[in-house]
C-alpha cells in the first residue's frame, strides 16, 4: 500500500509532482487548521454572547475591505513572480518582491492612519445599526482591527512568494501556526478575563500579526534570501507590470467583497447580531470541507501560469479534467454533511446557536456553485486571461444586492445571502467553463501562442 502510494505521488512531470506533495501537506495543515476552527468558536462563544461574537465577525470582515487598495499588486506578483521563477531569474524576482512590499507600505500605512483619525468621528453604532454597544469599547475594537489588517496585508505578501514558488503547503503551515497562538490566547483569555469585545479583537489579532513578521524574517533570511526585498532591488518601472494585471484584480476583487463579504453587514443592519453568527456557523460548518476543496485547487493558478511560460497545454487540460471529476466527489461528501448537519450543530455548539436546515441547505448548494467555479476561474487567472471575468465582477455585485433585497422583501429570512450569491456566481458556473474549453480544448497549440 505505501510503495503504491509513493509511485501516485511521484507519477508525472516535476510540476504534478510537486503539485501532489504540496496537496498532501496542505491537507495535513488545513485538517489541523480546521479543526482548531471549531475548537476556536464554541471557546470564543463561552467568552462573549453570541451578539458580540456576531459584532466581531462583522467588523473583521468589513476591514478587509481595505485589501482591495492594494489596486490587484499582489495578484500581480503572483503571476509575474511565478513567471520569473520559472526562468530562474533571480534578479528580477528580486526587483518584483522590493517593488511590490514599497508599494503596499506607500498604500496601506497612509490609509492605516487616515482610517484610524476616521474611527472615532464616524458614528458606527448608528451605522451598523448596534446601539446597545458602547461607543469608546466600539471605537477601540474598530482601530485594533484597522492596524491587525493593514500591516498584516503588507506582511503576508510572503504568502504570494510561497504560492508563486509552488509551496502553498510552508503558508498553510503559517496559518496553522496563527490558529494555534489565538487558541491559545482565547483559552488563556476564558480562564483569566471576563469576556468583551476589546479583549477579543486583542486575543485574535495581535499573536497572527507577531508570527506572519517572523516568518517574513525567517524566510528572506533563509531559503528566499536571494529575492529577499531590498532598498536597492525597488524599481517603480516595474508597477506597470505589475498592475497590467493588478488593474483587473483589483476591479474582480470588489465583485468579489460586495458579492461574498458584504454578508455579514447585511445581515446586522436587517436581521441583528445574532443572526450574523448564526450564519457564520453554518457558513463554518460547510467551510470545514470548502478548505480542503481549496487546499486541492491551490496549485492550479501557478503551475497554468508555469505550464503556459512552457508551453505545456496538455497538462492544462489534463488538470481541468481531472479536477472536475474530483469536484463529484466533494459534492457527495456536501450532502453528506448536510444529512448530518443538525446533528453536528448539536455536537459541536452544544446547543448555543440554533441554525435552521433551510440556511444549511442553501449554504451547501452555495459552496458547491463556488467549488465548481473555482476550478477554472483558477485556470484563467492563471493564464491571465480576465477579461470575461472582469465585465462579469462589475455585474454580479449589481445581481446579488438587487437577488437580496428582493428576496429579503418576500421574507425568506437570511437564506436570502446564499440564494443571492448563487444567483450572482453565473461567471463561475457558465462563463469560466465556456472560456477553459475554448482556449484550451478547442483551440491548437499554436494558436495559444498569444499567452507567450
Amino acid at each position: 500500500m505505501i510503495e503504491k502510494l509513493k509511485q501516485l505521488l511521484l507519477k508525472g512531470n516535476q510540476r504534478s509532482v510537486k503539485s501532489k506533495k504540496n496537496i498532501l501537506l496542505m491537507l495535513f495543515f488545513q485538517g489541523a487548521n480546521m479543526l482548531i476552527g471549531l475548537l476556536l468558536i464554541p471557546m470564543t462563544l463561552g467568552y462573549v454572547d453570541n451578539a458580540t461574537y456576531g459584532i466581531w465577525l462583522t467588523l473583521s470582515t468589513m476591514i478587509t475591505w481595505v485589501r482591495v487598495l492594494d489596486i490587484g499588486i499582489n495578484h500581480g506578483l503572483k503571476n509575474k513572480l511565478a513567471q520569473s521563477l520559472a526562468n530562474d531569474n533571480n534578479e528580477l524576482s528580486c526587483r518584483y518582491v522590493s517593488t511590490t512590499y514599497a508599494m503596499l507600505t506607500l498604500i496601506f500605512l497612509p490609509i492605516m492612519l487616515v482610517l484610524l483619525i476616521l474611527t472615532p468621528i464616524l458614528n458606527w453604532r448608528s451605522l451598523l445599526n448596534i446601539p446597545e454597544v458602547d461607543p469608546l469599547v466600539l471605537n477601540v475594537s474598530i482601530s485594533i482591527i484597522i492596524v491587525y489588517f493593514c500591516l498584516n496585508f503588507i506582511l503576508s505578501t510572503i504568502n504570494v512568494v510561497l504560492y508563486a514558488d509552488q509551496r502553498p503547503a510552508d503558508a498553510s503551515f503559517r496559518t496553522f501556526v496563527q490558529q494555534i497562538a489565538s487558541l491559545i490566547i482565547i483559552w488563556i483569555l476564558t480562564m483569566t478575563t471576563k469576556g468583551d469585545l476589546i479583549k477579543l479583537c486583542l486575543g485574535l489579532c495581535a499573536s497572527p500579526l507577531l508570527i506572519v513578521f517572523v516568518f517574513n524574517i525567517t524566510l528572506f533570511r533563509g531559503r528566499y534570501i536571494k529575492i529577499a526585498p531590498r532598498l536597492k532591488s525597488i524599481d517603480f518601472s516595474l508597477v506597470p507590470s505589475l498592475m497590467s494585471l493588478g488593474i483587473k484584480f483589483f476591479i474582480i476583487q470588489i465583485g468579489f467583497i460586495v458579492q461574498y463579504q458584504l454578508s455579514n453587514i447585511l445581515i446586522l443592519r436587517y436581521f441583528g447580531a445574532a443572526d450574523v453568527t448564526v450564519y457564520s456557523i453554518a457558513h463554518r460548518y460547510f467551510g470545514v470541507l470548502h478548505s480542503v476543496w481549496q487546499t486541492t485547487i491551490v496549485p492550479i493558478w501557478v503551475g497554468v501560469t508555469d505550464s503556459i511560460e512552457k508551453n505545456d497545454y496538455a497538462w492544462i487540460r489534463n488538470i481541468i479534467k481531472k479536477y472536475t471529476r474530483f469536484f463529484g466527489f466533494f459534492a457527495l461528501l456536501l450532502l453528506i454533511m448536510l444529512a448530518f448537519s443538525d446533528f453536528a450543530y448539536e455536537l459541536w455548539l452544544g446547543g448555543r446557536v440554533q441554525v435552521p436546515f433551510e440556511l444549511s441547505l442553501w449554504t451547501m448548494l452555495c459552496n458547491m456553485v463556488i467549488w465548481y467555479g473555482a476550478i477554472y476561474i483558477n485556470v484563467l487567472n492563471g493564464a491571465g486571461v480576465l477579461k470575461v471575468q472582469t465585465v462579469s465582477s462589475v455585474i454580479s455585485p449589481i445581481v446579488f444586492l438587487l437577488s437580496f433585497f428582493i428576496l429579503k422583501e418576500i421574507g425568506i429570512g437570511i437564506i436570502a445571502i446564499p440564494i443571492a450569491c448563487i444567483l450572482s456566481s453565473f461567471n463561475g458556473l457558465l462563463f469560466a467553463p465556456i472560456q477553459c474549453r475554448l482556449i484550451f480544448f478547442k483551440m491548437t497549440k499554436k494558436n495559444n501562442i498569444f499567452f507567450k
